[in-house]
């Protein structure tokens, strides 16, 4: 009970059915350990918040962003309600600290996988929908949704920097871009790739990874910066 009082303070909100914010907390993976709990797990109250939270994050950004067109605010949801950025919230809540888990889950890091802790943000999200109403459950999604959509675009984790080139390169050139490797360094094991970006055999931008796609996508994040593409035009 006291560590629901903990989770309710740092949500900032009190249960009335404190049942709710526990199945919030079930992975399905708790229920292979603990037979009361085979057939519960968080994964219905995550198909509502996600929901939910697909209904509050487009009105807000209906409401917010008059100048964009639809492709641009479908992209816009699409990175604020993924992955990484919900994972991050949750660890700033500490919620991977609250989770059923089963042992084995646990052992490997399940209290700071991402996907879990994403998944986790959803759920706890719907079961304040269902405790109180959309306006309450609206106002906890935004008060840390918001700052994640003002500052999306300085998020490269989240940004398609490849196809924001290349949707700018065939408006304008009729051409799409193309990846060459310019430069490696380092041993097999740990080599270093240099990739360049050219269009119209121009040289527009370059970048360096552990990897070709990760050295094709900082090349193209290189030419965006240099050509002033931005992948949401009203950002």
């Amino acid at each position: 009970m006291k560590k629901y009082l903990e989770l309710e303070k740092i949500l900032g909100h009190t249960f009335k059915d404190k049942k709710l914010l526990k199945h919030a907390l079930l992975h399905r993976s708790y229920g292979n350990e603990n037979k009361e709990y085979k057939k519960i797990s968080n994964e219905r109250l995550e198909l509502l918040g996600d929901a939910v939270l697909d209904l509050v994050v487009t009105e807000y950004l209906y409401k917010n962003f008059k100048e964009s067109s639809e492709g641009d605010l479908a992209k816009l949801k699409s990175m604020v309600v993924s992955e990484p950025v919900l994972a991050k919230i949750s660890r700033k809540l500490k919620l991977g600290e609250y989770l059923f888990l089963s042992k084995g889950e646990e052992v490997t890091g399940g209290r700071d996988r991402s996907s879990i802790l994403g998944d986790v943000f959803e759920s706890v999200l719907g079961a304040i929908y269902l405790d109180s109403d959309l306006e309450t459950a609206r106002k906890y999604g935004l008060s840390h949704l918001v700052y994640e959509i003002e500052h999306i675009y300085e998020n490269d984790e989240l940004i398609d920097f490849k196809t924001a080139l290349q949707e700018y390169s065939q408006r304008k050139y009729k051409e799409v871009p193309t990846y060459e490797l310019i430069g490696e360094d380092g041993p097999d094991h740990a080599k270093f790739f240099k990739i360049g970006v050219f269009i119209n055999s121009e040289l527009v931008g370059s970048g360096e990874g552990k990897n070709k796609k990760t050295a094709e996508q900082k090349a193209a994040k290189h030419a965006c910066d240099s050509l002033g593409i931005k992948y949401i035009e009203t950002l």
